[in-house]
């Protein structure tokens, strides 16, 4: 058996040998830990422990244990046997695909998610899941995560240009982790010592008349299923989530006053939420096919709302720019020249709100459109807010409306021009 006189360190463990019999090392600092070099040619190395007679316990490779984590590993690994616990059958059980992550991820959606949130804050958790986290550590045991698998996933969200969401997903993993820990799923989290992978800024972006208008035309071109969602974000100003997982028996589209009633369990405030419904909003909706008999306005399979908004996105942006370009193009102008500043679907509902107060909407009537708590509402006021100002907002959303519609009526504007047809103070006294 090959010795070592001082304790192990990285670089000796990357500098021993194979050789043609297999070698158990010792380390002094730490009685009963090894490492393990296996004869050439393979000259595989791993980290094990031999402690008080008990076989050998391999804690796993030098590829995919450091040192120091392997050490830690080791000194659990005793104490499990001080305490007259079993490793082997907890390796085992660890091993097991209940500790696959992606079946942990779904027992954390299950016994804490969906009982801690409502269900529009489930349902945002589970769509960042199932879009950003699974498909990076899907097929790893819980127990095998490590630091740099986190930092990789953080990173690449930052690197395609939404560090907001590489933040909301680090809460989330570190949510996750400790729910582990607290479970006994895991002794440590791998998100310990890391911090945000980005700083998150107000966010002010207001998209132009221009920039709104190329959004209503691309949203034409990339057609069903998010074309017409993307529309209905812009015409009424509700959230996507909110959008997206909207249902037929929501709608009350006969009646002499149609209304699209989001009821709480969807609603981010838990308020049951009132939108009065345009003629614009309606022809939109029932141009909606069905799909396999479903009550999900946008659906694939007639059993889930639709996934894939970051791929839906980057069309919407490629065909608005295309559109840009070629306008410039006819008017003379250089499409090179041509750019439109990075935004994200959250800022139609920005660019809607902007819209009705500079068409002279009054701003509690705004909140009460876009279904905000406000701090300003109390008293006899805060009784009439019962009907949500229920004409109020029917005006507001038929004064943005009528404006969405002459924006994507004009052939060709220069889109640095903000025009209104009426002046605030006309539009607001007819």
């Amino acid at each position: 058996m090959a010795k070592v006189k001082s304790a192990f360190t990285a670089k000796m463990v990357e500098a021993v040998q194979a050789t043609d019999k297999r070698q158990e090392i010792p380390d002094p600092s730490l009685k009963g830990f090894y490492l393990i070099v296996q004869p050439r040619p393979g000259g595989a190395k791993s980290f094990a422990v031999r402690y008080k007679g008990r076989g050998k316990f391999t804690i796993g490779s030098v590829g995919a244990w450091s040192l120091a984590d392997a050490r830690k590993e080791a000194g659990r690994i005793m104490r499990s046997y001080d305490e007259g616990r079993d490793p082997r059958a907890e390796k085992k059980e660890a091993n097991s695909d209940d500790n696959l992550t992606e079946n942990v991820l779904d027992e954390f959606l299950k016994r804490h998610v969906k009982v801690k949130n409502g269900a529009y804050t489930a349902y945002d958790v589970e769509n960042t899941i199932k879009r950003e986290i699974k498909p990076k550590l899907k097929g790893k045991l819980i127990t095998a995560i490590r630091r740099r698998e986190i930092v990789n996933l953080l990173d690449d969200m930052v690197d395609r240009g939404v560090p907001t969401m590489a933040v909301r997903t680090f809460a989330l993993l570190k949510k996750f982790f400790n729910w582990c820990i607290e479970r006994g799923i895991l002794e440590v989290s791998p998100m310990g010592g890391l911090k945000p992978p980005a700083s998150v800024a107000t966010r002010d972006r207001v998209l132009s008349d221009g920039e709104l208008r190329w959004a209503w035309l691309a949203a034409e071109e990339i057609g069903w299923p998010f074309g017409p969602l993307f529309k209905l974000l812009m015409v009424t100003a509700q959230r996507k989530e909110e959008v997206a997982g909207a249902s037929r028996p929501e709608f009350e589209l006969k009646r002499k006053d149609p209304i699209w009633i989001i009821p709480p369990e969807r609603a981010k405030n838990r308020r049951e939420h009132l939108v009065p419904m345009t003629p614009l909003a309606i022809s939109l909706i029932e141009a909606l096919p069905a799909i396999n008999e479903s009550a999900l306005l946008f659906t694939t399979n007639g059993e889930t709302t639709v996934s894939g908004f970051s791929r839906a996105k980057e069309r919407l942006d490629e065909a608005m720019l295309n559109i840009a370009r070629k306008e410039a193009n006819e008017r003379g102008d250089d499409p090179g020249k041509v750019k439109i500043e990075p935004w994200v679907l959250h800022d139609f509902r920005r660019t809607a709100a902007s819209g009705m107060a500079a068409l002279g909407v009054a701003p509690h009537v705004v909140e009460a459109v876009l279904n905000h708590k406000s701090g300003t509402i109390k008293g006899v006021a805060a009784v009439y807010n019962r009907y949500d100002y229920a004409t109020g907002k029917e005006r507001a959303l038929s004064r943005w409306a009528r404006h969405v519609e002459r924006l994507i009526a004009e052939k060709n504007p220069d889109s640095n021009v903000v025009t209104f047809k009426k002046s605030p103070q006309e539009i607001f006294a007819g």
